[in-house]
């Protein structure tokens, strides 16, 4: 695997920043589980600081709003000199059309630079296509808690950036809050509608929706590499940060160990 660099960070914890819808709980559960459980192999600790804006249905009117107020939820992360910035919602970004994640990343950056101060930004929407590339994921099987036209819109976005979705579930939770109650164990469930044609599968397409404890276990049952919103987005602070993963428990993607072999001649 490319990109991860030696680093080391000795004398503080590595300050993890979230940019978080303010129904958002499930982002600064995960992400702490996440990287607490690299503690137990590494010798890098991690702290995490969060801002939120406000968003409450996942709809497009919401989430475009939400949007606006980004700025000034970076600039109060910066202010505690966060180490990584991580902008918590995959659909607000994938909802403003192709290559949004790359504008979001740009906007949110200058505004920080524009304070004096240097933090990489990196989106949910932006870590999902990128690890899904990186690991040659060229089709997918995607489950999602939005409504179904919401759900098509990441479709469109993720077969804009070159990734082919051949399954899309969508649960239609349209109650921010209510995604995040969702059993993530009823995920296991929709499995047996993934097509064989599928090189992997992404668990939750959604940062909100809970699905960490079912990655190796929906692996287990398929067979296949199983990526989420949230585990992408670890995967790809850790790259920026210059750390390898090496993470047991939560799937092949966090250990560091996965690619797709059928894809590498494409």
């Amino acid at each position: 695997m490319k990109g991860f660099l030696s680093n080391s960070f000795e004398t503080d914890s590595i300050r993890i920043g979230m940019i978080v819808p303010s129904s958002n709980v499930t982002m600064e559960k995960e992400v702490p589980r996440i990287l607490h459980r690299r503690e137990l192999t590494f010798p890098e600790k991690f702290s995490f600081h969060s801002s939120r804006v406000s968003m409450k249905r996942v709809d497009p009117e919401s989430l475009l709003a939400m949007n606006q107020h980004a700025d000034r939820a970076a600039l109060e992360l910066a202010d505690a000199s966060v180490d990584v910035m991580l902008y918590a919602c995959l659909v607000a970004i994938m909802v403003q059309g192709p290559g949004a994640h790359r504008e979001i990343e740009k906007q949110l950056e200058n505004t920080i630079r524009n304070t004096n101060a240097s933090v990489p930004v990196i989106t949910s929407a932006g870590a999902l296509v990128n690890t899904l590339l990186e690991i040659n994921a060229g089709k997918i099987a995607l489950i999602a808690p939005y409504m179904p036209p919401l759900t098509a819109k990441v479709c469109q976005y993720l077969e804009n950036e070159g990734v082919e979705v051949v399954s899309a579930q969508s649960l239609s939770v349209a109650d921010n809050c209510a995604v995040g109650r969702l059993n993530s164990a009823n995920l296991l469930d929709l499995l047996d509608n993934i097509p064989p044609s599928a090189e992997a599968i992404v668990l939750s397409a959604c940062v909100q929706m809970p699905s960490l404890d079912m990655i190796a276990e929906a692996e287990r049952i398929t067979g296949l590499p199983v990526v989420t919103a949230a585990a992408a987005t670890v995967y790809q602070a850790l790259k920026t940060l210059g750390l390898k993963p090496g993470i047991q428990r939560f799937g092949s993607l966090l250990e560091g160990s996965v690619i797709i072999e059928s894809s590498l001649a494409a």
